[in-house]
Order: C-alpha cells, then structure tokens, then sequence
C-alpha cells in the first residue's frame, strides 16, 4: 500500500493492466485488473520500494515476499487455513533453501531461492501432491535466474524487480507441472554446482518452524543498517548534531558488504547504506520513507553527517555470526557518546508488538486507503475465522 504511491510502481500497474488486463485490483479506483503474473510482480515490487519486507537472518534473506507475491493473486477460492498452511509450507522450503544455496559475491539474493518457495506455496495452493510440490521446486530450480547486486551499487530501481520474478517463476513452475509438464530430480543440487559453483550446504530438516525465527523490519532499510540506526536514535538526545565532530561504526563483516554505500545519490542506495541509515537517525530522529524524499533526502546537514561516519569491521562478531553495532560519536568539546545494540524490534528477542504492528501498517497505508478501511484490513488479516475466505475485502 505504500509502495503504490510510488511513480514508477503506479505506472507498472497501469502499463501491465493495459497490456494484459486480469481480474486483481489493489484498489477501487483501478480501472482494469492485473494477470496474476503481473500482480504478483506489483506486490512485490511495491512491498521493496520502501523497504516494507519481512527477513530471516539464517536464510540471509527475504522468503516471505515472492510466496506472498505469488500465492496472493491465485487465493480467492481459499479458505485462510488454506491459505496460510500454503504460506507456511512455502516459507519453511524458502527459509531453508536460502540457507542452504548462498549466494556468491557480486550476485543479489532476491531473485534467486525465493522462487523455490514460491514454487511449493502456489503448488499446495492448488492441491498437489506432495511429489507434484516437490517437482515444482526442481522446475524452477531448473531456470533461477543469476541476480546481480550491481543495481545496488549504482542507485537503479531494477533491484525490486527481483522478488517480482521470483514469485512469477514459482507461479509458472507450480502451474507448468500441474499441466503435465515433468522436472528432473537433483536440480537444486546441480544450481549450486552449475549456477554457483560449489556444493550447496546442507538442507535443514530440523522440525523448529524457521518463520518463528523472521523479523519485522521497524525502519525502511536494510535490516543489517538497523542496528547502527537504533544506536543513533539512542544516542540522539544527548547530543547536538551540529556539534559532532566524528562518528564510528562498528559492525559485522556481512553488513559492510551488502550495505557499504557511501553518499548515497538515489534512495535504493540509501537504503543500503550503513552510514545513511546512522546520519538520518542523528539528523530527523526517523528512517522511514519521508526521509528518502525531498527535500530531506539532500539536505546539507545529513550529507555532512553520512561523511563522517567511519565504520570498522569488529572480527568477533563477524566470526561468531552475530548481527550487532557500536556507534561511538564525538563532540568538538572532546566528549564521547556511545551506544552498543545486539537486537532491534522485530528480531525474535525483541518481537514486534501487536500495537507496534499496527501502527506500522496504518502509517504506511495513509494516502492509499482510508483510516478506516485500513483498520478494517489490518483486523481481517490478524483475527479473520480460519474458516473465511482470503482477502473478501481486496477488490
């Protein structure tokens, strides 16, 4: 509902309903639907736009948005249990594929094992056996495509396409084998040898559901500039932005290397950015998507901010896996002020709060529906019977 707002993601709709009109409407004031196909590639692209994805550290990812993005479009005849026992199966395998196929240095992981999660969602969805699920997966695994991170580094929106075909393909590969069509066993493995070179680790079958191990995201950003952003929001009112004189960010190894932008031009490369992520919180207090737009997104004082930031790479916390900051600033009367943070809201140790949720989802949705029709959506999606049909109120 957010992301829509956006120019680019509007126009998608309007260009993909004129091109191939369906019957999925976002909104009453759409005039022509979405295919399937291309409403699941709006989801998804909308849902990145603002960074509003749900994430999963161990799978080093997003599992969540191309099950949702596929299985959303297909789900008026569904029941909610359905529904959701076609979601879950869809993110347990994407949770656990994501573990397992790591992505190579220089490639982008949303375009790549989210379709195999997809592909087993839609799959159950229809009422496939358990070995038609399984060969949907080797279908798609048959054809993932090689994302690459290159976007990221240059600012370009391409990035949030990514998802999009990811979910697309599932849809394709779970439809293709309930219309006849056969996959080879062993094609996951052979991605990892042919597609990433190496032998994928081993598939987790451990029992513990893996969604009860994914997080929220509070800010729109990366997850891996949270940590870094809580510790300035902490340290931001005991201090005056316009006496700092320097800043240091300690963090793992993994966040510098997926977010290591520095002076940002365009706000996807914001989003990926350590230093960003600490500059707005010192300077507006929030990182949320009115501080990616103008004039907030260049003012002088947050330019100047982002510049100073130093971050350094802390080796424990790199070897050990564990996700952390330590943001220490200083002030041109000498002081130092510091602040060390090991979870964020959202994280399993730290879990959303029902309130905190909601007020999430309210914000976010102001300029595309009502108040009213967004609380009336948000107590559908929380507190719905089982028994109801998915989504009565989406047109």
């Amino acid at each position: 509902m957010a992301g829509i707002r956006a120019k680019p993601v509007s126009t998608f709709i309007t260009n993909a309903s004129l091109a191939d009109t369906g019957n999925f409407k976002f909104l009453p004031t759409q005039e022509l639907g979405l295919s399937a196909s291309n409403a699941a590639m709006a989801l998804a692209l909308a849902a990145c736009w603002d960074e509003a994805c749900e994430g999963h550290a161990g799978a080093h990812g997003r599992p969540g948005v191309a099950v949702l993005a596929a299985l959303i479009p297909l789900s008026s005849k569904l029941t909610y249990k359905e529904f959701l026992k076609s979601f879950l199966l869809g993110y347990e395998i994407g949770a656990r594929m994501g573990a397992s196929l790591r992505i190579n240095k220089g490639m982008h992981v949303d375009g790549n094992w989210p379709a195999l999660g997809a592909a087993a969602a839609v799959a159950h969805a229809m009422g496939l056996p358990i070995h038609q699920i399984a060969a949907a997966i080797e279908l798609a695994a048959c054809q993932m495509p090689m994302s690459l991170y290159l976007p990221i580094v240059s600012g370009s929106t391409a990035r949030n396409t990514y998802l999009g075909h990811a979910a697309q393909l599932g849809q394709t590969a779970a439809m293709s084998v309930a219309s006849g069509i056969t996959a080879p066993t062993g094609a996951v493995q052979e991605y990892a040898h042919i597609g990433l070179g190496k032998e994928a680790l081993p598939f987790n079958t451990a029992p513990p559901f893996q969604i009860l191990q994914a997080y929220f995201k509070p800010y729109a950003a990366v997850r891996h500039v949270h940590y870094g952003a809580l510790a300035a929001h902490a340290l931001r009112h005991s201090l005056e932005v316009e006496n700092i004189q320097a800043i240091v960010l300690k963090v793992y190894e993994e966040a510098t290397v997926y977010c290591g932008n520095r002076a940002p031009q365009t706000p996807l490369q914001a989003q990926f950015s350590l230093s960003f992520g600490v500059a707005a919180m010192l300077k507006w207090g929030r990182l949320d998507p009115w501080v990616y737009r103008e004039p907030q997104f260049h003012d002088p004082q947050l330019k100047r901010l982002e510049a100073m930031v130093e971050v350094e790479v802390n080796p424990v916390w790199t070897t050990q896996l564990i996700r952390a900051a330590h943001l220490s600033v200083q002030l041109k009367d000498g002081k130092k002020h510091a602040k060390e943070i090991f979870s964020v809201p959202g994280d399993v140790q730290m879990p959303f709060t029902r309130e905190a949720l909601l007020t999430k989802f309210l914000d976010y949705c102001q300029g595309s529906l009502s108040h009213e029709q967004a609380q009336t959506w948000s107590h559908q999606l929380l507190d719905a019977p089982t028994r109801q049909s998915v989504f009565h109120f989406w047109n």
